[in-house]
């Protein structure tokens, strides 16, 4: 079975963790064993929004997860990207696992949304899907819906970001 890790960092947007269980879920119909590695915090929101673990049935903390990290542990990284430290795991995770990824770079300002989108794009060579998104998931949703379908499909690549969708602020 393949193996999907989704990194969640501080849960300061309100949008994060229905996103975070919505892309489980997602890539659980997809056929991918599903591990979240998150902050404590995170976590906490994770276990409230799915006590019974319908969506994520597999958790850690991010911290410990990297301990034992390797190549080939996992077939897609997807990583919530909101926050300097946020980059920072995504890209370490990125260069450990050397495997197919999706950063999903969302925040209410546009200036953050655009360095943290640099950072990642200057440090891999995963694929970005992009939106201003804080309250309102959908944004972000339409984007991880349509790029992760084609960076499933057609391998890792650069993917630029529709504008087409509205954020929220």
């Amino acid at each position: 079975m393949k193996k999907a890790i989704i990194l969640l960092g501080c849960p300061e947007s309100p949008s994060q963790t229905p996103l975070a269980l919505y892309a489980s879920n997602k890539l659980t119909g997809m056929g991918y064993q599903v591990t979240v590695a998150s902050t404590p915090s995170a976590k906490k929101l994770l276990d409230v929004s799915d006590p019974e673990e319908h969506y994520v049935k597999n958790k850690t903390d991010i911290e410990s997860c990297l301990d034992g990290l390797e190549e080939g542990d996992y077939d897609l990284l997807i990583g919530f990207v909101a926050k300097d430290a946020a980059v920072s795991y995504f890209v370490t995770f990125y260069h450990i696992l050397n495997t197919k990824s999706l950063a999903l770079v969302f925040h209410r300002d546009q200036e953050k949304l655009d360095d943290f989108e640099n950072s990642v794009r200057e440090s891999t060579q995963a694929t970005i899907a992009s939106a201003r998104a804080y309250h309102n998931p959908t944004p972000l949703r339409v984007r991880l819906d349509r790029t992760l379908d084609k960076l499933i499909g057609s391998g890792p690549k650069q993917d630029k970001p529709d504008m087409d969708e509205q954020g929220d602020s």
